[in-house]
């Protein structure tokens, strides 16, 4: 019903051809959005714990090291047991979830979830011949899904019982076309996810894609309509979204989206227990802007943001030797708290994305300046607070 199709192996005469023909408003190439890439090299240690099942996620052999979920009220939202419903599906628009990494089995619907990258399913052939076609060749998906929704072996998620969908959209090279993204959001609302997270950054000027800028308004538009809560990283840029000119910022300018910024401590060390001075420092590299951004979220300054690494990395092979954990930092680190959050609120208020929008907002901790600003939108996150626990 957005009246998009995609079509491939046009020239530029075929596409003039085939607009006359169909008489379609605008006939334009698919832009390339390209993932954020981490702010400073991603950081890689072994966990040589057991691997075991835990009841409290902050017996998870990594926890000493979030900082992010302390920063977020996470503990306390999980004393007063809300882990998350099963019930609840939060979709990965991502590359992929590595589905056997400890903290992920047994939490990713395999059955709902599908890949619209042919050519990443070559290769997730080639080297892992029988896996289902959502395996994560890169890393970034399997991080921030295990950031959503966590067993609490080896690291917490905000959520232990969530369901997660991957819907594979961007390649193990970091691309995420167009039509792909397309196709995922429309796959989120066919199997009415609760939530949806993209840690897509990127931008493009609006005069070169009117087309695609009208249609993914309409898009978004549509999930919100069909109960799906949208949420979208800010970018990594440090640009001003409101005085941004006519770049369009995928997916911040989209209607009816959480987008979300990144917050982290000044000091202290990815792997370490602390001290974690300030950890709801505004993050220099995120994007902000009063008219676009919701709220904030632990993204990750001078500590990094810890997560699992897909063992299925092609980006980062060691991690296939082992169980490891990974250091990153980045506004699609800041998104999947957001959706933690999110998942969290809508087993309360149901699939209305304005009643979780308006309960994101309202309990999340005014840490900027007075009342929504520019950094912070409404405030950083706090998962206790959603769900009445402090």
């Amino acid at each position: 019903g957005v009246g998009v199709a995609v079509v491939s192996g046009l020239d530029d005469v075929d596409a003039r051809d085939l607009k006359r023909a169909t008489r379609a408003q605008h006939v334009e190439l698919e832009p390339m959005v390209m993932m954020d890439n981490p702010m400073g090299a991603p950081e890689v240690v072994a966990y040589d714990g057991e691997i075991t099942s835990p009841d409290d996620p902050t017996t998870a052999g990594w926890f000493p090291a979030q900082w992010n979920m302390r920063a977020i009220g996470a503990p306390e939202a999980w004393a007063a047991g809300r882990l998350g419903d099963p019930g609840t599906t939060v979709a990965i628009l991502d590359t992929g979830i590595d589905y056997d990494y400890p903290d992920l089995v047994g939490r990713v619907d395999l059955s709902r979830s599908v890949s619209f990258l042919p050519v990443d399913d070559f290769y997730v052939d080639l080297f892992f011949p029988g896996r289902h076609p959502i395996t994560d060749l890169h890393y970034h998906g399997t991080h921030v899904a295990s950031t959503v929704a966590s067993n609490g072996n080896v690291i917490a998620g905000v959520t232990s019982g969530v369901t997660l969908v991957g819907i594979k959209v961007c390649s193990v090279l970091g691309g995420c076309p167009g039509s792909a993204i397309f196709a995922g959001v429309a796959h989120a609302i066919a199997i009415e996810a609760d939530v949806a997270n993209m840690s897509l950054g990127g931008s493009f000027t609006k005069r070169d894609f009117p087309g695609f800028v009208s249609a993914v308004q309409r898009l978004f538009n549509a999930a919100n309509r069909a109960g799906v809560t949208m949420v979208v990283a800010a970018g990594n840029d440090a640009v001003d979204m409101d005085h941004d000119g006519n770049g369009f910022r995928t997916y911040c300018n989209a209607a009816n989206v959480v987008c979300v910024s990144a917050t982290g401590p000044t000091g202290g060390g990815t792997f370490t227990a602390g001290p974690f001075p300030n950890p709801d420092a505004f993050a220099g590299y995120s994007n902000f802007g009063r008219s676009a951004i919701s709220v904030a979220a632990p993204g990750g300054n001078v500590p990094a943001v810890v997560a699992a690494c897909s063992t299925t990395s092609l980006i980062i092979p060691v991690c296939g030797t082992g169980t490891f954990v990974l250091g990153l930092g980045g506004t699609s680190m800041a998104s999947p708290h957001a959706a933690g959050v999110a998942a969290l609120i809508s087993e309360d208020v149901g699939r209305r994305p304005g009643l979780i929008r308006q309960r994101l907002h309202k309990s999340a901790d005014d840490v900027g300046q007075t009342g929504p600003d520019p950094y912070y939108g409404k405030g950083r996150v706090n998962a206790g607070a959603a769900v009445g626990a402090n």
